[in-house]
């Protein structure tokens, strides 16, 4: 039989076992809310660089040359700028989807037309920051885009819930339209099985 004093030993360790796990769990909440709170604010201090890197573009595009060469755009590149003024969204646009990208802003998707220019301009953007307003946009919302060349203005044509599988919605267009994506559903835990689509023409 146990005694009574090897009793008060095994709980004496029991207890000092669980204050150690509470400080150990504490201290990784800590650690994981503090990460979370850099991510963002480096975010934050991001947007505000890319903002004055889209206003030297504008400058240097009208002191450009016609004729002269267009500089080779590479990952992570600031394209521009969407703004959706009803639903409050407004963010860097960056060249290209990877992780870090998408960290930072919304981002051009390869093998797209490029902000600016003619055809169907897909964007893709993480839906549980700078896209989550997505969930409450409406057809005919306008939608802006701010490059170095000018300001082009959309007018949204429809709203659908697709495959991720899905490339139609990214498919060429002879005419100017712009198509936004994020990941569906908004409230979703984990990797969304499904993609929110908008598709909207230039004005």
């Amino acid at each position: 039989m146990i005694s009574i004093s090897e009793q008060q030993m095994f709980a004496t360790r029991g207890q000092r076992f669980m204050r150690w796990m509470q400080r150990i769990l504490l201290l990784s909440g800590v650690l994981a809310l503090s990460y979370v709170a850099l991510i963002l604010i480096g975010a934050k201090l991001y947007q505000k660089y890319a903002l004055l890197s889209l206003d030297k573009q504008i400058l240097a595009g009208e002191q450009h040359q016609a004729g002269d060469p267009r500089p080779a755009i590479k990952e992570g590149d600031v394209l521009g700028r969407i703004e959706i003024p009803r639903i409050g969204v407004s963010v860097a646009v960056l060249q290209g989807t990877t992780s870090q990208t998408l960290r930072l802003g919304v981002g051009h998707i390869q093998g797209t037309a490029l902000p600016g220019e003619p055809g169907n301009i897909g964007i893709a953007g993480h839906r549980d920051t700078y896209f989550r307003g997505l969930k409450d946009i409406r057809r005919d919302d306008e939608i802006q885009i701010q490059t170095a060349i000018g300001l082009d203005k959309y007018k949204v044509d429809w709203v659908q819930i697709t495959v991720p599988s899905d490339g139609s919605v990214l498919a060429p267009t002879t005419e100017s339209a712009l198509t936004l994506v994020t990941c569906y559903p908004f409230y979703y835990i984990g990797a969304a099985p499904k993609r929110f689509v908008v598709h909207a023409h230039r004005l």
